[in-house]
């Protein structure tokens, strides 16, 4: 049974919006404590000003009110790591929520320590995977620190109940003009994904007006644009010759990338907590980058090791979608990953066009790719064709062997 004794002050993730507000009122009620908001500006391409407003609207002091700019960090310290591995969750799905999830969590429980907080709060509810990926990250970081989850305290369960709350407790409900959206979003500069609504509903196709980064692919423009990223250790540092920051190269593949229809997705996902959920996903950007990056790696990254990084992928991406960022065994594989990536250096030309991502060219000063081996012209002696029939037959003696004892492969059977 959760006990509300001994909290005196709590860092809440906020922002801004009805339901952390509601949350916000609830934890200084419920717990009688002093609330400290956070909010994170990650590129979700909303005003966070009026976040600070209402936070003092409700009671909270200047001083105990964050906003902070975390673009830079997000992209440099979280978003471009995961690249370097190619990750992609079960196939399809960019892990634009969850790579976000631990530097939220490291913010919460440095700011704790840093106003004497007893607690951290969020507003994931109690089925997703968010509280899982908060919490872990935040007692991976400060293992003492206690976290309060209002979603799975509290009788507030319907969007009824948290209405007449919010009425009841004087905090102000937003009556937007227009129809407000049915589905549930979530947006930083990696991408904005939906749930909900509608698309509960795995055959229902997703509403063309739902999508709000990338236009149609076939309202895209009739003419191709071409990208020359330039890498250097496994991350793009300039677009078409200009060097651009970690976030500003992110917000421009976002840009050209939506431009041109890239990066759409509608899954059905298997979540942490077991169930499965229908999620859409646009992640302009990301998607560009993914095969960009898989191509400077194949001119650059020897044959066994670019193997091993596929096979140790999925794990490295189940760790991440699940919560386990500040695991050692993420930060193990996170330093082979990064090893691998000192000599992926380069240019990468990209092709986009109504949807579609094309790598038209690469080179590089590290290239492992050598012509005079490659050609199928003369090749000058670089390579003696004859020596494969010694590497075939010894691949084949096993083969062989067996065949010998139990017949050919397809061969039939006995009774």
């Amino acid at each position: 049974m959760t006990t509300h004794a001994g909290v005196r002050k709590v860092v809440l993730a906020y922002s801004g919006g009805l339901d952390t507000s509601i949350i916000l009122r609830w934890l200084q009620e419920t717990y009688g404590c002093e609330v400290v908001t956070f909010t994170a500006d990650l590129g979700q391409g909303e005003e966070l000003e009026p976040a600070r407003q209402k936070a003092l609207a409700m009671g909270v002091p200047p001083e105990s009110i964050f906003i902070e700019d975390l673009r830079e960090e997000f992209v440099r310290d979280y978003v471009f790591p995961m690249f370097r591995a190619n990750t992609i969750y079960e196939g399809e799905y960019l892990l634009g929520t969850s790579i976000a999830r631990p530097l939220i969590a490291k913010r919460l429980v440095e700011i704790a320590a840093a106003t004497g907080a007893d607690a951290i709060a969020h507003g994931a509810t109690g089925k997703g995977n968010d509280q899982v990926r908060f919490e872990l990250g935040a007692y991976a970081l400060a293992p003492d620190i206690r976290v309060i989850a209002p979603w799975r305290e509290w009788d507030l369960g319907s969007r009824e109940s948290l209405m007449a709350y919010a009425e009841a407790h004087g905090i102000p409900i937003e009556m937007k003009r227009g129809t407000k959206s049915p589905f549930s979003m979530d947006a930083n500069l990696l991408h904005i994904s939906y749930e909900g609504g509608p698309l509960e509903d795995p055959w229902t196709e997703p509403p063309t007006e739902m999508w709000r980064w990338t236009v149609s692919p076939e309202f895209a423009p009739d003419e191709a644009a071409y990208l020359d990223l330039t890498y250097e250790a496994g991350d793009i540092v300039a677009i078409d010759g200009e060097r651009l920051s970690p976030a500003e190269v992110l917000a421009e593949l976002n840009r050209i990338g939506g431009a041109h229809g890239v990066g759409r997705i509608d899954i059905v996902e298997n979540r942490y907590v077991g169930m499965k959920s229908r999620g859409a996903y646009e992640t302009p950007g990301g998607t560009i980058m993914l095969r960009a990056h898989r191509a400077i790696e194949s001119i650059t990254l020897d044959r066994e090791v670019a193997h091993l990084k596929d096979e140790l992928m999925p794990r490295y991406a189940s760790l991440i979608y699940n919560g386990y960022w500040w695991s050692p065994e993420r930060e193990m594989l996170q330093v082979a990953i990064d090893h691998s990536q000192r000599h992926v250096n380069g240019e990468v030309r990209i092709k986009l066009y109504k949807g579609n991502v094309e790598v038209v060219g690469r080179r590089s000063p590290d290239s492992l790719f050598d012509e005079r081996i490659a050609t199928f012209e003369d090749d000058a002696g670089a390579y003696d064709q004859a020596d494969a029939e010694g590497f075939i037959k010894l691949n084949a003696l096993r083969l062989r062997n067996l065949a010998r004892r139990r017949g050919p492969i397809g061969g039939g059977g006995g009774d």
